[in-house]
Protein backbone atom coordinates (compact mmCIF):
# COMPACT_ATOMS: atom_id res chain seq x y z
CA UNK A 1 0.00 0.00 0.00
CA UNK A 2 2.64 2.25 1.00
CA UNK A 3 4.79 1.16 -1.93
CA UNK A 4 1.63 2.74 -4.65
CA UNK A 5 1.61 6.22 -2.61
CA UNK A 6 5.59 6.74 -3.09
CA UNK A 7 5.41 5.31 -6.72
CA UNK A 8 2.19 7.51 -7.79
CA UNK A 9 3.90 10.98 -7.91
CA UNK A 10 7.00 9.56 -10.28
CA UNK A 11 3.68 8.44 -12.40
CA UNK A 12 2.33 11.79 -12.68
CA UNK A 13 5.24 13.64 -13.18
CA UNK A 14 6.62 11.52 -16.21
CA UNK A 15 2.44 12.01 -17.41
CA UNK A 16 3.25 15.95 -17.13
CA UNK A 17 6.44 15.77 -18.72
CA UNK A 18 4.95 13.56 -21.94
CA UNK A 19 1.79 15.82 -21.94
CA UNK A 20 3.97 18.64 -22.14
CA UNK A 21 6.03 17.36 -24.76
CA UNK A 22 2.70 15.58 -27.10
CA UNK A 23 0.89 18.76 -26.61
CA UNK A 24 3.59 20.79 -27.63
CA UNK A 25 4.75 18.59 -30.85
CA UNK A 26 0.58 17.91 -31.91
CA UNK A 27 -0.84 21.52 -31.76
CA UNK A 28 -4.78 21.47 -32.39
CA UNK A 29 -4.36 20.49 -36.01
CA UNK A 30 -2.51 17.41 -36.18
CA UNK A 31 -4.82 14.03 -36.52
CA UNK A 32 -4.87 10.21 -36.38
CA UNK A 33 -7.73 8.41 -38.85
CA UNK A 34 -9.17 11.74 -39.42
CA UNK A 35 -9.41 12.25 -35.53
CA UNK A 36 -8.00 15.37 -33.85
CA UNK A 37 -5.50 14.45 -30.97
CA UNK A 38 -7.32 17.20 -29.72
CA UNK A 39 -10.50 15.82 -30.19
CA UNK A 40 -8.70 12.66 -27.94
CA UNK A 41 -7.31 14.00 -25.21
CA UNK A 42 -10.68 16.65 -24.92
CA UNK A 43 -12.76 13.52 -24.25
CA UNK A 44 -10.66 11.69 -22.29
CA UNK A 45 -9.62 14.68 -19.99
CA UNK A 46 -13.98 15.30 -19.96
CA UNK A 47 -14.53 11.63 -18.88
CA UNK A 48 -11.52 12.11 -15.75
CA UNK A 49 -13.56 15.44 -15.41
CA UNK A 50 -17.10 13.73 -14.36
CA UNK A 51 -15.47 11.20 -12.96
CA UNK A 52 -13.90 13.65 -9.95
CA UNK A 53 -17.71 15.42 -10.04
CA UNK A 54 -19.00 11.97 -10.07
CA UNK A 55 -17.82 11.70 -6.21
CA UNK A 56 -18.49 15.31 -4.82
CA UNK A 57 -21.93 15.21 -3.93
CA UNK A 58 -22.58 12.21 -1.77
CA UNK A 59 -18.56 12.74 -0.37
CA UNK A 60 -18.77 15.93 0.57
CA UNK A 61 -22.36 15.33 2.62
CA UNK A 62 -21.45 12.15 4.08
CA UNK A 63 -18.36 13.97 5.34
CA UNK A 64 -20.27 16.78 7.09
CA UNK A 65 -22.70 14.94 8.53
CA UNK A 66 -20.63 12.79 10.20
CA UNK A 67 -18.26 15.08 11.20
CA UNK A 68 -21.01 17.26 12.68
CA UNK A 69 -23.21 14.45 14.49
CA UNK A 70 -19.58 13.43 15.81
CA UNK A 71 -18.70 17.00 17.52
CA UNK A 72 -22.31 17.20 18.99
CA UNK A 73 -21.87 13.88 20.33
CA UNK A 74 -19.08 14.96 22.23
CA UNK A 75 -19.96 18.16 23.64
CA UNK A 76 -17.74 19.80 20.83
CA UNK A 77 -20.64 22.62 20.80
CA UNK A 78 -19.36 23.91 24.09
CA UNK A 79 -17.38 26.72 24.84
CA UNK A 80 -14.29 24.80 23.69
CA UNK A 81 -15.95 24.14 20.58
CA UNK A 82 -16.77 27.71 19.84
CA UNK A 83 -13.78 28.42 20.53
CA UNK A 84 -11.87 25.55 18.36
CA UNK A 85 -14.30 27.10 15.55
CA UNK A 86 -13.59 30.60 15.73
CA UNK A 87 -9.85 30.00 15.46
CA UNK A 88 -10.37 27.54 12.55
CA UNK A 89 -12.16 29.65 10.49
CA UNK A 90 -10.38 32.73 11.51
CA UNK A 91 -7.26 31.17 10.40
CA UNK A 92 -8.83 30.07 7.14
CA UNK A 93 -10.49 33.55 6.37
CA UNK A 94 -6.63 34.61 6.80
CA UNK A 95 -5.09 32.35 4.28
CA UNK A 96 -8.13 32.97 1.74
CA UNK A 97 -7.59 36.55 1.73
CA UNK A 98 -3.70 36.56 1.55
CA UNK A 99 -4.11 34.70 -1.67
CA UNK A 100 -6.66 36.85 -3.05
CA UNK A 101 -4.25 40.13 -2.30
CA UNK A 102 -1.31 37.94 -4.14
CA UNK A 103 -4.09 36.83 -7.35
CA UNK A 104 -4.93 40.08 -8.10
CA UNK A 105 -1.42 41.90 -6.96
CA UNK A 106 0.47 39.42 -9.81
CA UNK A 107 -2.69 38.52 -11.99
CA UNK A 108 -0.87 35.12 -13.07
CA UNK A 109 -4.21 33.94 -15.46
CA UNK A 110 -2.90 36.83 -18.18
CA UNK A 111 0.15 34.77 -19.64
CA UNK A 112 -2.94 32.93 -20.96
CA UNK A 113 -5.25 35.26 -21.66
CA UNK A 114 -4.03 35.69 -25.72
CA UNK A 115 -4.59 32.12 -26.30
CA UNK A 116 -7.92 31.43 -24.50
CA UNK A 117 -9.05 34.95 -25.55
CA UNK A 118 -10.83 32.97 -28.92
CA UNK A 119 -12.40 29.99 -26.58
CA UNK A 120 -13.81 32.45 -23.56
CA UNK A 121 -15.63 34.35 -26.18
CA UNK A 122 -17.49 31.21 -28.16
CA UNK A 123 -18.91 30.08 -25.01
CA UNK A 124 -20.82 33.56 -23.89
CA UNK A 125 -22.90 31.71 -21.09
CA UNK A 126 -20.41 31.12 -18.12
CA UNK A 127 -18.69 34.97 -19.51
CA UNK A 128 -22.02 36.71 -19.15
CA UNK A 129 -23.14 34.92 -15.82
CA UNK A 130 -19.44 36.47 -14.26
CA UNK A 131 -18.86 39.83 -15.92
CA UNK A 132 -22.53 40.77 -14.84
CA UNK A 133 -22.82 38.97 -11.27
CA UNK A 134 -24.54 42.36 -9.73
CA UNK A 135 -26.59 42.13 -6.24
CA UNK A 136 -29.43 40.18 -8.01
CA UNK A 137 -27.26 37.39 -8.58
CA UNK A 138 -25.88 37.81 -5.45
CA UNK A 139 -29.62 37.38 -4.09
CA UNK A 140 -29.98 34.77 -5.76
CA UNK A 141 -26.84 33.05 -4.67
CA UNK A 142 -28.07 34.02 -0.54
CA UNK A 143 -31.63 31.92 -1.54
CA UNK A 144 -29.94 29.21 -3.05
CA UNK A 145 -28.25 28.32 0.53
CA UNK A 146 -31.53 27.20 2.22
CA UNK A 147 -33.74 24.97 -0.92
CA UNK A 148 -37.13 24.38 -0.81
CA UNK A 149 -36.54 20.59 -1.98
CA UNK A 150 -33.43 19.18 -1.01
CA UNK A 151 -33.67 16.04 -3.35
CA UNK A 152 -33.69 18.65 -6.08
CA UNK A 153 -30.70 20.28 -4.87
CA UNK A 154 -28.84 17.12 -4.41
CA UNK A 155 -29.81 15.91 -8.27
CA UNK A 156 -28.51 19.10 -9.52
CA UNK A 157 -25.28 19.35 -7.61
CA UNK A 158 -26.34 22.97 -5.32
CA UNK A 159 -23.01 23.19 -3.36
CA UNK A 160 -24.25 25.86 -0.84
CA UNK A 161 -27.77 24.56 -0.34
CA UNK A 162 -26.21 20.61 -0.22
CA UNK A 163 -23.29 21.83 2.57
CA UNK A 164 -26.33 23.97 4.26
CA UNK A 165 -28.50 20.84 4.82
CA UNK A 166 -25.50 18.64 5.68
CA UNK A 167 -24.29 20.69 8.37
CA UNK A 168 -28.24 20.87 9.98
CA UNK A 169 -28.67 17.56 9.40
CA UNK A 170 -25.18 16.26 10.89
CA UNK A 171 -26.08 18.88 14.27
CA UNK A 172 -29.93 17.26 14.34
CA UNK A 173 -28.48 13.93 14.37
CA UNK A 174 -26.63 14.74 17.44
CA UNK A 175 -29.44 15.62 19.12
CA UNK A 176 -32.04 12.75 18.89
CA UNK A 177 -31.60 9.70 21.03
CA UNK A 178 -28.69 7.49 20.95
CA UNK A 179 -29.89 4.15 19.59
CA UNK A 180 -31.56 6.18 16.28
CA UNK A 181 -28.38 8.52 16.73
CA UNK A 182 -25.53 5.50 15.90
CA UNK A 183 -27.74 3.86 12.93
CA UNK A 184 -27.79 7.36 11.00
CA UNK A 185 -24.06 7.71 11.99
CA UNK A 186 -23.86 4.54 10.90
CA UNK A 187 -25.25 4.76 7.99
CA UNK A 188 -23.54 7.84 6.74
CA UNK A 189 -19.76 7.03 7.86
CA UNK A 190 -20.50 3.95 5.54
CA UNK A 191 -21.31 6.02 2.64
CA UNK A 192 -18.86 8.36 3.20
CA UNK A 193 -16.18 5.44 3.79
CA UNK A 194 -17.47 4.04 0.30
CA UNK A 195 -16.80 7.37 -1.30
CA UNK A 196 -13.32 7.53 -0.42
CA UNK A 197 -12.77 4.12 -1.86
CA UNK A 198 -14.38 5.24 -5.03
CA UNK A 199 -12.51 8.12 -5.12
CA UNK A 200 -9.32 5.84 -5.08
CA UNK A 201 -10.16 3.47 -7.92
CA UNK A 202 -10.27 7.33 -9.68
CA UNK A 203 -7.09 8.40 -8.09
CA UNK A 204 -5.69 5.03 -9.65
CA UNK A 205 -6.69 6.68 -13.68
CA UNK A 206 -4.51 10.60 -12.12
CA UNK A 207 -2.02 10.26 -14.35
CA UNK A 208 -3.98 9.72 -17.28
CA UNK A 209 -6.34 12.30 -16.07
CA UNK A 210 -3.86 14.67 -15.90
CA UNK A 211 -1.72 14.05 -19.41
CA UNK A 212 -5.08 14.21 -21.09
CA UNK A 213 -5.72 17.83 -19.67
CA UNK A 214 -2.04 19.15 -19.71
CA UNK A 215 -1.84 18.06 -23.27
CA UNK A 216 -4.68 19.87 -24.16
CA UNK A 217 -3.27 23.70 -22.37
CA UNK A 218 -0.37 22.79 -24.74
CA UNK A 219 -1.78 22.17 -28.05
CA UNK A 220 -3.44 25.58 -26.98
CA UNK A 221 -0.82 27.47 -25.78
CA UNK A 222 1.67 25.56 -26.44
CA UNK A 223 5.21 26.84 -24.54
CA UNK A 224 3.83 29.80 -23.33
CA UNK A 225 2.04 27.74 -20.57
CA UNK A 226 5.31 27.60 -18.82
CA UNK A 227 5.19 30.87 -17.85
CA UNK A 228 2.03 31.14 -16.66
CA UNK A 229 2.47 27.99 -14.68
CA UNK A 230 5.74 29.71 -13.03
CA UNK A 231 3.05 32.85 -12.25
CA UNK A 232 0.75 30.40 -10.90
CA UNK A 233 3.17 28.53 -8.42
CA UNK A 234 4.77 31.62 -7.56
CA UNK A 235 1.31 33.05 -6.43
CA UNK A 236 0.65 30.72 -4.28
CA UNK A 237 4.12 29.67 -2.56
CA UNK A 238 4.27 33.69 -1.73
CA UNK A 239 0.41 33.11 -0.35
CA UNK A 240 1.42 30.18 1.74
CA UNK A 241 4.78 31.37 2.76
CA UNK A 242 3.56 34.89 4.00
CA UNK A 243 0.71 33.09 5.85
CA UNK A 244 2.59 30.64 7.31
CA UNK A 245 5.66 32.69 8.77
CA UNK A 246 3.91 36.02 8.94
CA UNK A 247 0.30 35.65 9.43
CA UNK A 248 0.47 32.53 11.92
CA UNK A 249 2.95 33.72 13.73
CA UNK A 250 1.73 36.96 14.50
CA UNK A 251 -1.80 35.66 16.21
CA UNK A 252 0.79 33.27 18.43
CA UNK A 253 2.83 35.95 19.35
CA UNK A 254 -0.27 38.45 19.75
CA UNK A 255 -3.08 36.47 20.93
CA UNK A 256 -1.39 32.73 22.80
CA UNK A 257 1.51 35.38 23.51
CA UNK A 258 3.61 32.70 23.00
CA UNK A 259 7.21 33.02 21.03
CA UNK A 260 6.67 31.69 17.28
CA UNK A 261 10.28 30.48 17.35
CA UNK A 262 9.47 27.90 19.22
CA UNK A 263 6.45 26.53 18.16
CA UNK A 264 7.75 26.09 14.60
CA UNK A 265 10.87 24.18 16.48
CA UNK A 266 8.29 22.06 18.10
CA UNK A 267 6.74 21.38 15.09
CA UNK A 268 9.29 20.42 12.70
CA UNK A 269 9.43 16.91 12.44
CA UNK A 270 5.91 17.02 11.40
CA UNK A 271 6.14 19.23 8.87
CA UNK A 272 8.91 17.61 7.53
CA UNK A 273 6.30 14.32 7.41
CA UNK A 274 3.40 16.91 6.09
CA UNK A 275 5.63 17.66 3.39
CA UNK A 276 7.44 14.66 2.25
CA UNK A 277 3.78 12.30 2.54
CA UNK A 278 1.09 15.10 1.37
CA UNK A 279 -1.00 13.96 3.25
CA UNK A 280 -2.41 15.59 6.95
CA UNK A 281 -4.12 12.34 8.08
CA UNK A 282 -0.43 10.50 7.50
CA UNK A 283 0.88 12.88 9.47
CA UNK A 284 -1.38 13.09 12.32
CA UNK A 285 -0.15 11.03 15.00
CA UNK A 286 3.18 12.50 14.30
CA UNK A 287 0.71 16.30 14.53
CA UNK A 288 -0.24 14.79 17.87
CA UNK A 289 3.33 13.54 19.33
CA UNK A 290 4.52 17.08 18.59
CA UNK A 291 1.60 19.40 19.78
CA UNK A 292 1.21 17.52 22.89
CA UNK A 293 5.04 16.37 24.10
CA UNK A 294 7.06 19.30 22.33
CA UNK A 295 4.54 22.11 22.55
CA UNK A 296 2.69 20.85 26.08
CA UNK A 297 -0.47 21.18 25.24
CA UNK A 298 -3.21 19.35 27.11
CA UNK A 299 -4.00 15.68 26.04
CA UNK A 300 -7.69 17.10 26.54
CA UNK A 301 -7.41 19.92 24.16
CA UNK A 302 -4.51 18.36 21.75
CA UNK A 303 -7.12 14.83 21.15
CA UNK A 304 -10.06 17.20 20.41
CA UNK A 305 -8.61 20.02 18.17
CA UNK A 306 -5.73 18.21 16.46
CA UNK A 307 -7.77 15.24 14.72
CA UNK A 308 -10.94 17.97 14.00
CA UNK A 309 -8.33 20.31 12.47
CA UNK A 310 -6.84 17.57 10.38
CA UNK A 311 -10.01 16.62 8.94
CA UNK A 312 -12.13 20.59 8.41
CA UNK A 313 -9.20 23.12 8.94
CA UNK A 314 -7.62 23.07 5.70
CA UNK A 315 -6.51 26.58 5.81
CA UNK A 316 -3.01 25.87 3.29
CA UNK A 317 -6.37 24.50 0.70
CA UNK A 318 -8.28 27.18 0.94
CA UNK A 319 -6.28 29.54 -0.16
CA UNK A 320 -5.13 27.32 -3.08
CA UNK A 321 -8.94 26.79 -4.47
CA UNK A 322 -9.08 30.68 -4.20
CA UNK A 323 -5.81 31.60 -5.88
CA UNK A 324 -6.58 28.45 -8.56
CA UNK A 325 -10.73 29.34 -9.19
CA UNK A 326 -9.38 33.39 -9.96
CA UNK A 327 -6.57 32.25 -12.03
CA UNK A 328 -8.94 30.21 -14.39
CA UNK A 329 -10.93 33.25 -14.55
CA UNK A 330 -8.20 35.92 -15.14
CA UNK A 331 -6.75 33.09 -17.99
CA UNK A 332 -10.26 33.28 -19.63
CA UNK A 333 -10.02 36.96 -19.30
CA UNK A 334 -12.90 37.29 -16.92
CA UNK A 335 -13.29 40.46 -15.07
CA UNK A 336 -14.56 39.17 -11.82
CA UNK A 337 -16.85 42.12 -9.33
CA UNK A 338 -16.43 42.25 -5.72
CA UNK A 339 -19.76 39.90 -5.42
CA UNK A 340 -18.31 37.34 -7.60
CA UNK A 341 -14.86 37.61 -5.32
CA UNK A 342 -16.27 37.50 -2.09
CA UNK A 343 -18.35 33.88 -3.24
CA UNK A 344 -15.09 32.27 -4.21
CA UNK A 345 -13.87 33.24 -1.05
CA UNK A 346 -16.73 31.64 0.90
CA UNK A 347 -16.77 28.89 -0.92
CA UNK A 348 -13.27 27.82 -0.67
CA UNK A 349 -13.85 28.24 3.10
CA UNK A 350 -16.58 26.18 2.73
CA UNK A 351 -15.37 23.45 0.43
CA UNK A 352 -11.89 23.24 2.39
CA UNK A 353 -14.19 21.81 5.23
CA UNK A 354 -16.13 19.93 3.17
CA UNK A 355 -14.00 17.99 1.33
CA UNK A 356 -10.95 17.77 3.56
CA UNK A 357 -9.03 14.79 4.16
CA UNK A 358 -9.46 12.92 0.64
CA UNK A 359 -6.94 12.17 -2.37
CA UNK A 360 -6.10 15.55 -4.58
CA UNK A 361 -9.03 17.14 -2.22
CA UNK A 362 -8.41 20.24 -3.62
CA UNK A 363 -9.22 19.60 -7.52
CA UNK A 364 -12.91 18.36 -6.46
CA UNK A 365 -13.05 21.55 -4.61
CA UNK A 366 -12.11 23.93 -7.38
CA UNK A 367 -14.10 22.49 -9.72
CA UNK A 368 -17.03 23.00 -7.18
CA UNK A 369 -16.27 26.73 -7.03
CA UNK A 370 -15.55 26.89 -10.91
CA UNK A 371 -19.39 25.32 -11.23
CA UNK A 372 -20.44 27.57 -8.65
CA UNK A 373 -18.92 31.24 -10.36
CA UNK A 374 -20.23 29.64 -13.84
CA UNK A 375 -16.31 28.82 -15.17
CA UNK A 376 -15.68 25.54 -17.33
CA UNK A 377 -14.26 22.56 -15.06
CA UNK A 378 -11.90 22.02 -17.08
CA UNK A 379 -10.08 25.10 -16.45
CA UNK A 380 -8.11 22.95 -13.77
CA UNK A 381 -6.13 21.82 -16.88
CA UNK A 382 -4.23 25.17 -16.82
CA UNK A 383 -2.46 24.08 -13.21
CA UNK A 384 -2.87 20.39 -12.62
CA UNK A 385 0.81 20.66 -13.93
CA UNK A 386 2.04 21.44 -11.05
CA UNK A 387 -0.62 20.75 -8.36
CA UNK A 388 1.76 17.80 -7.14
CA UNK A 389 4.48 19.63 -5.91
CA UNK A 390 2.41 22.54 -4.52
CA UNK A 391 -0.10 19.64 -2.45
CA UNK A 392 3.19 18.99 -0.69
CA UNK A 393 3.50 22.82 0.19
CA UNK A 394 -0.52 23.15 1.10
CA UNK A 395 -0.51 20.06 3.18
CA UNK A 396 2.50 21.43 5.51
CA UNK A 397 0.72 24.93 5.69
CA UNK A 398 -2.76 23.13 6.64
CA UNK A 399 -0.87 20.88 9.33
CA UNK A 400 1.09 24.02 10.84
CA UNK A 401 -2.06 25.62 10.96
CA UNK A 402 -3.69 22.38 12.89
CA UNK A 403 -1.28 22.69 15.78
CA UNK A 404 -1.75 27.00 16.03
CA UNK A 405 -5.16 26.14 16.48
CA UNK A 406 -4.26 24.04 19.25
CA UNK A 407 -1.92 26.16 20.72
CA UNK A 408 -4.65 29.44 20.27
CA UNK A 409 -7.31 27.08 21.86
CA UNK A 410 -5.17 25.99 25.03
CA UNK A 411 -3.83 29.70 26.01
CA UNK A 412 -7.40 30.62 26.17
CA UNK A 413 -8.14 28.20 28.49
CA UNK A 414 -5.43 29.31 30.74
CA UNK A 415 -3.20 26.72 30.08
CA UNK A 416 0.47 28.22 31.45
CA UNK A 417 3.07 25.37 30.12
CA UNK A 418 2.18 25.62 26.27
CA UNK A 419 5.82 26.05 24.85
CA UNK A 420 7.85 26.44 27.73
CA UNK A 421 11.62 25.81 26.30
CA UNK A 422 11.83 22.18 28.46
CA UNK A 423 9.40 20.68 26.14
CA UNK A 424 11.41 20.43 22.77
CA UNK A 425 14.71 20.78 24.00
Amino acid sequence: MHKKKHNRPWAIFIAIVLAMIFGSWAGNQATLFGITFYAIVDVLGTIFLNALTLVVVPLVSSSIITGISRIGNEGGFGRLGGKMFTFYIGTSVLAILIGLLFVNLIHPGSSHLTSLSEETTQSPPFKDQITHPGGEAFVQVLISIIPSNILAAFSRGEMLGLIFFSFLFGYAISKIEKHPASVLQGFFQGIFQAMIQVTHIIMKFLPYGVFSLVAKVFMTTGIRSLGALALFSLTVLLGLLVFMCIGLPLLLKFIARVKPIRHFKAMAPALVTAFSTSSSSATLPVTIDCVEKRAGVSNRICSLVVPLGTSINMSGSALYECVAAIFVAQAYGIDLSFWTQFLIVLMALITSIGVAGIPSASLVAIIIILKMVGLPSEGIGLFVAVDRLLDMCRTTVNVFSDSCCAILVARSEGEENVLATNQFE
